[in-house]
């Protein structure tokens, strides 16, 4: 019992001062190497660390730039809001209907999760034109089955005594469902929402790349056309920043907050 304890004690202040200077050490290394190599290799194959942060100021102070940032923070936004009630929806149907849960689980989930992106920008292409459209569609497609195995996940871990409990209260299935049951799916919610925040961007350049008329992926594909592989990068920096910013000062603090407060 001490070992466990002593294994699962928090790390010492000068293990984690330790930790963020090899961290700090490790990402100085890695610009010095990567200011090296660009001293060799040509602009257009790898531009330097300054010639990205001179084209990543450029970006953030252009409103052509941040137009297509804009759109590309549109189809995120809506894609997830889709997806995830969709995915809910599927969720729900063989809770409430427990006779669908063989079609949903069986049939619909692994389709829809072997679906590549590739494939459904492709599909989405021929459907929709080069459109916003394809794009939120073809990132809608791929993030169901990460809502719908989550919900389900969440559903099936419900504490029955609750449920058993709210049901002697009510037979309104509304009411029930709004109190007890969405209440007591808020973890599996925001760790839903965080994963798919994450893989929507991935999804996101690929849709805009091949489909799109604005965004980030199409911004990126006319800078492979020009060989501006300064846009590129920065646009790639921008998404890493944006992405792990919201994931860990945002999210991720959202996340352990309703898990504390549903665990208690």
């Amino acid at each position: 019992m001490v070992e466990t304890a002593i294994a699962l004690a928090p790390p010492s202040r000068p293990r984690l001062a330790a930790r963020k200077l090899a961290a700090h050490l490790f990402t100085l290394t890695f610009l010095a190497a990567w200011e090296a190599a660009s001293f060799v290799a040509p602009s257009y194959l790898l531009p330097s660390p300054v010639q990205v942060a001179q084209r990543l100021w450029t970006f953030v102070t252009s409103w052509r730039d941040l137009g297509h940032l804009g759109s590309s923070l549109f189809h995120v936004a809506a894609a997830i809001a889709i997806s995830f009630v969709i995915g809910s929806l599927l969720a729900l149907l063989p809770y409430y209907v427990p006779v669908l849960r063989l079609a949903i689980e069986r049939r619909i989930g692994p389709f829809l999760n072997s679906f590549s992106a590739i494939g459904w920008t492709l599909l989405s292409i021929m459907w929709f034109g080069v459109s916003p459209l394809t794009v939120v569609f073809a990132i809608s497609a791929v993030l169901v089955p990460f809502a719908l195995v989550n919900m389900s996940a969440g559903l099936a871990n419900l504490d029955a005594e609750t449920i058993e409990m709210a049901e002697s209260f009510t037979r309104r299935r509304a009411r029930m469902f709004l109190l007890v049951i969405v209440p007591s799916l808020y973890p599996f919610i925001f760790a839903t929402l965080r994963i798919m925040f994450g893989v929507a961007w991935k999804v996101t350049l690929t849709a805009e790349l091949f489909g799109g008329n604005t965004g980030l992926g199409y911004m990126i594909n006319l800078a492979r056309q020009e060989f501006d592989t300064a846009t590129i990068f920065a646009a790639i920096v921008l998404i890493i920043g944006f992405v792990h910013g919201m994931d860990r000062y945002v999210l991720a603090p959202l996340q352990a907050s309703v898990s504390r407060h549903y665990a208690s």
